[in-house]
């Protein structure tokens, strides 16, 4: 252990609005940086890719219905489905004006952005790197760790059963068998009232 306080680490630790990042985040302060160190913490956000399209942005890909979008994205198919009034044949994304982009992109960015802080309130007397990037998770933390060159990756567990995970897919099972770093999943303890749940 005494190596560790001499060796410059750049640790990437993942971040999110979840009680479980916070939790990861902590833990990683508490437990894997130590007081005299030169690491580098890297506080990684990843937006979720768009999951709706204007008119005029000529991708006409399928939706990802993933992160804040996730309950938006389904009334919306919901209203669709009913009302069938804006069923496009052959289209696969939403069609939104500029102004409606415009607001979920400045929202998303303002998430992002309030993550980020307090996530840097939390690092008192750490190096302290940001990053927010867009996209898939998975993918976008992986090539991350690798672009960055990080030492290891830090990343809370949302602790999903077996249905969760088989719709929503497990980040850090992705990322634990990808990254060639060594990857620390931090579970969040239960507490006495998810016990009795």
């Amino acid at each position: 252990m005494a190596d560790v306080a001499g060796k410059e680490r750049r640790i990437v630790v993942t971040v999110d609005e979840s009680e479980e990042s916070r939790h990861a985040l902590s833990w990683c302060l508490e437990n894997v940086i130590s007081s005299n160190s030169k690491d580098t913490l890297l506080l990684l956000y990843v937006q979720p890719p768009r999951a709706v399209y204007t008119a005029m942005d000529g991708s006409g890909g399928r939706h990802n219905p993933r992160g804040i979008f996730v309950i938006f994205n389904l009334l919306i198919h919901i209203w669709q489905l009913v009302s069938r009034e804006f069923w496009f044949a052959g289209f696969s994304g939403y069609l939104f004006s500029a102004d409606i982009m415009a607001t979920m992109e400045k929202y998303s960015n303002d998430v992002a952005q309030s993550v980020i802080e307090k996530a840097k309130r939390m690092c008192q007397d750490v190096k302290v790197e940001t990053r927010v990037e867009h996209g898939d998770a998975r993918d976008v933390i992986c090539q991350m760790v690798e672009k960055l060159n990080a030492d290891m990756l830090v990343m809370g567990s949302h602790g999903y059963g077996l249905i969760k995970r088989a719709f929503l897919g497990s980040v850090s099972n992705h990322c634990a068998q990808n990254v060639k770093c060594p990857v620390l999943i931090v579970k969040k303890p239960k507490s006495p009232s998810d016990a009795s749940n």
